[in-house]
């Protein structure tokens, strides 16, 4: 092992472990808390926290053997059912995360009639179609013996050198999948969290007009709590921003350079580095680690059960039901009050 595969193996088992201590932590949420399996998107982060969990037990260790003994980890077979594997679970994991932004679209945009448009049944069939979607190319590609160990990836995944003799369907079958999960999927992301922030801006814009009225009414006020209302403005408006660029910036970082690679891998006649294989493959797996904190973990009600959840480890309190019912009830009176504010400050004209 040189220098690279060392950090390329550290790196690994960094990823390794925090994709599991995390989607476990949003695994035990969900279990936990009632309300959080009553909400539709909680199907979704479930299929997504279910994927990435089973990547981090089956594809990337198998990474991890790759660079440690620089060959091939286990028989044909077994590599062969890993590479179905990689291929079914980034596909559905990319379509869960498309599901996941339609669902926040639905719920900006429309919020009174969110209820009405996204129930329980529409979120199943949406996952049957990711699952069916992710069935149909893991297994076109497994019973034509596409899937073995890649040395430029270090990673049972879809292999070109097994593909020889069928390079030209091996190619049209590779641009598909990429077009029809990583393309689709970025373009998804791209139009709903966009109209996403362009609704919460004009909110935003309803709100700072209403403030600044208020603060031109109250001539008394204090230059230091005026100035705190100017500055909670512009704290807002970059909050949505930071948000949407969240959600789509570590969907580009993460699975754009391993694309990439895959289709110059199949065009250029020259070889690629295998160090930047790696990193690539690296990158991808990064997403699974990222996602639990991106959707879930960083979100106030998994923050709460979170913390309740360490409080009972720690003995500082009794965790019981009907705290967690308190707490969940309290929230949705908040979002109850913050949903009606934005639709009463939707429904007024900018001049009044």
């Amino acid at each position: 092992m040189d220098a690279a595969d060392i950090v390329a193996s550290v790196l690994v088992v960094g990823i390794i472990v925090v994709s599991l201590l995390s989607n476990v932590v949003v695994l035990i949420c969900f279990l936990y808390n009632p309300e959080i399996r009553k909400q539709v998107p909680g199907l979704f982060i479930l299929n997504l926290t279910f994927c990435n969990l089973l990547l981090s037990v089956s594809n990337m260790p198998l990474t991890l053997v790759g660079l440690i003994t620089t060959g091939h980890p286990g028989g044909s077979g077994f590599c062969q059912i890993v590479g179905f594997l990689d291929t079914f679970l980034t596909t559905n994991s990319m379509l869960s995360m498309a599901a996941l932004s339609i669902d926040r679209w639905v719920a900006v945009v429309f919020p009174l009639s969110y209820h009405s448009r996204i129930r329980h049944r529409d979120a199943v069939i949406a996952l049957g179609y990711t699952w069916i979607h992710s069935l149909c190319f893991s297994t076109v590609a497994t019973c034509r013996s596409w899937v073995g160990y890649h040395h430029l990836y270090a990673s049972c995944t879809l292999c070109n050198v097994r593909a020889k003799g069928a390079g030209t369907q091996f190619l049209i079958f590779t641009v598909a999948l990429h077009s029809l999960t990583f393309l689709l999927t970025l373009i998804v992301l791209c139009v709903t969290y966009l109209k996403v922030l362009k609704v919460a801006r004009f909110h935003c814009k309803r709100i700072d007009v209403i403030t600044m009225q208020t603060l031109v009414l109250l001539v008394d006020i204090h230059p230091s709590v005026r100035q705190k209302c100017l500055d909670e403005q512009k704290r807002r408006r970059q909050r949505a921003t930071r948000k949407i660029s969240t959600f789509i910036g570590t969907f580009v970082v993460c699975f754009t350079p391993y694309v990439l690679t895959r289709i110059v891998e199949l065009l250029s006649p020259g070889p690629i580095s295998p160090h930047w294989g790696v990193l690539s493959k690296c990158l991808a797996y990064s997403k699974a680690a990222s996602d639990p904190f991106v959707y879930s973990l960083l979100r106030h009600q998994y923050r709460k059960t979170c913390s309740l959840l360490a409080n009972k480890i720690l003995k500082r309190s009794p965790l019981n039901s009907s705290s967690l019912r308190m707490e969940n009830n309290v929230e949705k009176i908040n979002n109850f009050n913050t949903t009606n504010n934005i639709q009463l400050s939707a429904n007024k004209p900018l001049g009044q």
